[in-house]
């Protein structure tokens, strides 16, 4: 994927009003939003502008936003209630709605989960609600690397070819948490092993491999490296091979946005929309961010 172009923002504005300008990327999908300050509640004309926005482009990216983790929770729970991650030894202390994803450790002990984002993903797929979108605010970001892929899987549907349209066309797809946990903890300090409670908590789903956006209607692939384990009702090496194809066609260069952080960013994608991937970080190089995920409703 080191080829996938870095989108840059167009010149002028789309649809937006001053003082707030949705700017969308020369890419695949993603717009920056500009003269917005988080800290603040935002009015409901605003609030419809950005929501609109969203759906739009799947990605947002909020640049210098200086936030509490107060004020990222509270405009995180304008879009639904927050999911609660499984691993939650990771929690931001006194914010358990907040995941701490970083490369760091103190004393010895990682402060949060240095491996998220490993493959191409949606968020909580292995969840009856997966989510609707992710808010990750960076805090501490190191002077190489560290960069965020973002797939735009409504293309990804739309390019598909009639072939494997037809395949796929109304069936299901197993999503298991654990899929591919016990090798990511193998070679990493980041995966503690988890209680009966927590895999009980994480029981793979069922997810159409095919899901409609419940907002706009558009059709979207719904299947991951990370969490898909199988198709529902094909013997096994059919089901590996079709899978194969399809994440191969869904994480393509000309539908990938890569991000680089800058300092204090806030992005906010849509993971009925996207896949994502953490490009990842030389070792020596410090990363924190910080993570909300807003509920979504049961794939169709």
């Amino acid at each position: 994927m080191a080829s996938a172009s870095v989108a840059v923002r167009a010149s002028t504005p789309v649809d937006a009003p001053a003082p707030l300008q949705i700017l969308p990327f020369d890419g695949p999908l993603g717009a920056e939003v500009i003269g917005l300050d988080l800290s603040t509640p935002l009015d409901p004309d605003t609030f419809a502008q950005l929501h609109q926005a969203h759906l739009q482009h799947h990605v947002l990216v909020f640049r210098d936003q200086r936030i509490t983790p107060e004020q990222q929770i509270a405009f995180s729970r304008r879009f639904g209630p927050l999911q609660i991650h499984v691993l939650r030894k990771f929690q931001l202390p006194g914010h358990p709605e907040i995941l701490v994803v970083s490369n760091i450790k103190e004393k010895g002990e990682p402060i949060g989960l240095g491996d998220a984002g490993h493959y191409w993903h949606s968020d909580l797929s292995y969840k009856p609600k997966p989510s609707l979108g992710s808010l990750l605010l960076a805090q501490e970001l190191p002077a190489e690397g560290g960069d965020t892929l973002f797939a735009n899987q409504h293309l990804a549907w739309d390019s598909l070819p009639d072939a494997l349209k037809h395949a796929i066309e109304g069936r299901q797809a197993e999503h298991s948490y654990l899929a591919k946990y016990e090798e990511l903890r193998a070679r990493s300090p980041w995966r503690p092993a988890l209680t009966p409670e927590q895999i009980a908590e994480v029981a793979p789903v069922q997810q159409p491999v095919v899901r409609t956006h419940p907002e706009t209607g558009r059709r979207a692939l719904f299947v991951s490296e990370h969490f898909t384990t199988g198709i529902v009702g094909l013997p096994r090496d059919e089901s590996d091979a079709l899978l194969q194809e399809l994440f191969a066609h869904s994480t393509r260069d000309a539908l990938v946005y890569r991000h680089r952080w800058q300092p204090y960013d806030m992005v906010f994608w849509d993971n009925r929309s996207v896949m994502h991937l953490a490009a990842g970080t030389p070792e020596h190089l410090r990363r924190r961010l910080h993570r909300t995920t807003i509920e979504g409703d049961t794939p169709f």
